[in-house]
């Protein structure tokens, strides 16, 4: 195996972390016929092919990717694996869907061998669609996420990821005590913590299931250690808004319960923030804390529309998340078609330069992990995504009739799936291919 590696293509990336959306489409870059050098894992440079092409020794391997779109690996910023064997529940918002589907699909997960088996199902999905790196949720169990970490250290990938923390208001079967819960994540984070490409956050499920005890718990990890992510939900559901007012009347709103705790802050990021006041927003411009857009999942169940309009003018960065098992569907492209939806509900006009920076560097901004990934920026790790823009005849046709490279991603956006995913790459090797031939579902 070679440690250089050559890619030829058509590249597109977002070069820079912006403050306005105006802004992305100078941020814009789009080599029609690049070569991308990749140096044990990371970029060693990315430039025309015209200007690569005789600085390429000939020992060094060329893959060359005609009629094909390369860009930076999807991240996901939030999702939940368990939940992959219950996408598509009928019929229900958001705290029904919990006691109906949820939780009862979560309590197998004290089984290591099916936690196992989920975990790899799970990153193969994440993989044949393009996604790299991902923000992710466990059970209460830690077989769930010891099984998860040892799968995607054995892929390479760029995972974050943790034990569901929960201490009241679910199945006596997914609870823990607050010493429980603060012993069992300690060990989790001395094991997998930076252990190659991994990192664990710190994954109280939301204020209605984490009493004051277990909330304080939290705050004290996250205090003792400062480099670990912290995840959870915001703000998703009417009900659960008044729900966690009936329980922390003392607060001044749902934020302020975690806020109050030490859980905001940079590495901190909040599903959903549907249904924010303006002192939220000012919150989490202030504490840099990070917002992740769930699309499909908020349409699903009923939730309400994110507003990124919003999201701009208080300065809080955003990532999108597919939130399967609430989300529909693993792949990218399909939840940013979904994401352009919601704001034309909105009337906020979603280009497609936008769209692909939620979906890359600007989740990566929200991951504090925009110095390692997101665009191919030399020296960053070399995951990215082969994309065929015209896997189907309508496809073709539409990319035919393209006038610009915004055009023709965007008609990708719409129309894409998991058929348009040609190849996945991890740090410059092949972790998906087309054709590829895939392992039974558990």
């Amino acid at each position: 195996m070679h440690s250089i590696k050559a890619i030829r293509g058509s590249f597109f990336d977002i070069t820079h972390t912006v403050q306005h959306p105006d802004a992305l489409e100078q941020a814009a870059r789009f080599i029609e016929d690049g070569l991308i050098i990749i140096d044990g894992g990371k970029i060693r440079s990315l430039q025309t092919w015209e200007e690569g092409r005789n600085q390429l020794p000939p020992s060094i391997p060329l893959s060359n990717f005609p009629d094909k779109i390369i860009v930076p690996g999807f991240i996901d910023c939030h999702v939940h694996y368990p939940q992959t064997e219950m996408i598509g529940a009928w019929g229900s918002q958001l705290l029904e869907w919990l006691n109906q589907y949820t939780f009862p699909t979560e309590s197998q997960y004290h089984c290591a061998d099916h936690a196992a088996a989920m975990s790899d199902f799970f990153l193969d999905q994440l993989l044949r669609n393009g996604t790299t790196s991902a923000l992710v949720f466990g059970t209460v169990h830690a077989a769930s996420v010891e099984t998860l970490f040892a799968a995607a250290f054995q892929r390479n990938m760029r995972l974050i990821a943790g034990k569901v923390m929960m201490d009241q208001h679910a199945p006596p079967a997914l609870l823990e005590t607050p010493a429980q819960s603060e012993h069992v994540t300690r060990r989790l984070i001395e094991r997998w913590h930076n252990k190659g490409r991994l990192g664990y956050a710190l994954t109280p499920r939301f204020a209605p299931t984490s009493s004051p005890q277990l909330l304080s718990v939290v705050g004290e990890l996250k205090r003792e250690y400062p480099d670990v992510w912290l995840q959870t939900h915001l703000s998703e559901n009417p009900q659960e808004i008044s729900w966690v007012q009936e329980l922390y009347p003392e607060r001044e709103g749902y934020l302020d319960v975690y806020h109050h705790y030490g859980l905001t802050g940079h590495k901190s990021v909040f599903a959903h923030c549907l249904h924010l006041e303006d002192k939220e927003w000012q919150c989490l411009a202030a504490t840099r804390s990070a917002i992740a857009f769930c699309p499909t999942s908020n349409l699903f169940l009923g939730s309400g529309l994110f507003n990124l309009q919003k999201s701009w003018n208080a300065g809080v960065a955003v990532g999108i998340g597919s939130d399967v098992g609430a989300g529909t569907t693993f792949n990218a492209l399909e939840t940013l078609s979904e994401a352009y939806k919601v704001a034309q509900l909105q009337h906020y006009r979603l280009s497609v330069y936008e769209a692909f920076y939620h979906a890359t560097l600007g989740a990566a901004q929200a991951l504090a992990l925009e110095g390692v990934i997101g665009n191919f920026a030399a020296g960053k790790e070399a995951d990215m995504v082969i994309l065929d823009p015209a896997a189907t005849p309508l496809q073709r046709l539409r990319q035919q009739n393209g006038k610009d490279i915004h055009e023709r991603l965007f008609a990708l956006m719409i129309l894409g799936d998991d058929r348009n995913i040609y190849q996945t790459r991890i740090q410059g090797e092949i972790a998906w291919q087309l054709g590829q031939e895939e392992r039974p579902a558990p």
